[in-house]
Parts: C-alpha cells; sequence; structure tokens
C-alpha cells in the first residue's frame, strides 16, 4: 500500500493571467482545497504571470488560505511582479519569497467612496419614502471588492503612501516582508533553529526549501 506522507513541502503553482481566468481559477481554487485538506506541514504557493487577480477572486482564495490546519506553515513565492490582489496571496504567507528582479504594484482608488450597508441601520420603511440613487454615483460592487483588497494590504504596507506607485525588493525588506538572510544567518548560527522559530523569523535557507518542494500539480 503506498503510504501518503505530509511531512515534506507541497508545492502549489497559481497563475495569474490577465483575462479568461475564470475558468482555470475555478478548477484552480478546487485543487487548493483538495491540497490544503491534507494538512501538510507546509505548503508553498507559487504566484507566476502578469496579470492582475480579481479582487473577489483574491479574496475567496485568502479565506481558503486563512481555513487551513494550524498545523501547516504557508510560503508564499512571488516568481513574477504582482499587482492588486496577487499582492495580498503573497502577503499572506508565514514566509515570503520573490524573485531579486520582481516588483509589487497596486492601483490607487478613492477609498472614501465605497459606502457598504449598515447593519445597524433602522430599516422601517413607510410608502414613498423609496429613492432611487443616480447610477452614475452606485457603488461598484468589484471597486468594493479591491477596496478590501487594499485594507488588508495596508495590515502590511502603507497603502496610502505606496499604491500607485512601483515598489521594488529593497522597500519590500525594509518593511521586513522579504527575508534578511544575513541577519537570519547570524541568528541561526547563534540561537539555533528553536529560538528562530519562536521568533517568528524566516527560514535563513529559503533555497532549501524550493529544492525539497514536490513538483506542483
Amino acid at each position: 500500500m503506498k503510504k501518503q506522507s505530509n511531512k515534506g513541502l507541497r508545492g502549489f503553482q497559481l497563475n495569474i493571467q490577465g483575462y479568461g481566468g475564470n475558468t482555470y481559477l475555478l478548477e484552480r481554487v478546487a485543487k487548493l482545497e483538495k491540497a490544503l485538506a491534507r494538512r501538510p506541514r507546509q505548503f508553498q504557493l507559487d504566484l507566476i504571470g502578469r496579470g492582475e487577480i480579481a479582487a473577489d477572486w483574491a479574496l475567496l482564495i485568502r479565506s481558503i488560505l486563512l481555513r487551513r490546519a494550524s498545523r501547516t506553515r504557508l510560503i508564499t513565492n512571488a516568481r513574477s511582479s504582482l499587482q492588486g490582489g496577487s499582492v495580498l496571496l503573497w502577503l499572506l504567507g508565514d514566509h515570503r519569497l520573490i524573485r531579486d528582479d520582481a516588483r509589487v504594484f497596486f492601483r490607487r482608488v478613492d477609498m472614501s467612496e465605497t459606502e457598504e450597508v449598515d447593519e445597524n441601520a433602522d430599516w422601517k420603511w413607510e410608502e414613498g419614502e423609496l429613492k432611487y440613487a443616480d447610477s452614475f454615483s452606485e457603488t461598484d460592487p468589484e471597486d468594493a471588492d479591491y477596496v478590501k483588497v487594499l485594507r488588508l494590504i495596508n495590515e502590511f504596507l502603507p497603502v496610502k503612501e505606496l499604491a500607485g506607485k512601483i515598489i521594488n525588493v529593497p522597500v519590500l525588506r525594509q518593511f521586513g516582508l522579504v527575508e534578511n538572510e544575513q541577519l537570519d544567518r547570524f541568528l541561526a548560527t547563534a540561537f539555533g533553529k528553536p529560538a528562530e522559530r519562536e521568533s517568528g523569523l524566516a527560514d535563513p535557507k529559503p533555497k532549501r526549501i524550493r529544492a525539497k518542494a514536490s513538483q506542483s500539480e
């Protein structure tokens, strides 16, 4: 009988397509849920492609990643530059890898214009009170989803200052989002692996991790 092992690193590739990606994403989301249900100890999500993942898809994939088993350590690996929703997915990693010459970008939107229904509002309505808003002033649901993405990104990066600008790897490193290999090697030598894990530091040898990764589905 073939014995299934979940001790190693499980690799999963997500191609960021510029258009016509709904069918592909439906398939990959189903496989992502199935892969995470196996409760691997380490799970590497490889993001590749120059397109931009729609905000709603990014929020859906985020919800799946957040439901992973507590034992599963998520590694996000940006093999291409990131835009919009794919930036959020990359930021969700417990440990983040990114190509040295890759860039990060999220467009600027007016976050004050998107309004959500007040759940505590008084919904009593009397005849004659219904008013129709100008269709041009209504909030676009896609923009509302994108605002949610930006607010989540803002937990890692200052959106107000960085939206609409090209962000390179050195800047990401300044925010502590990418490992500082020299510092990590020093800490690993001084304190050893147990102390490193307790302090939440990134693995100082990401290349070895990638070498052990199983072939992407």
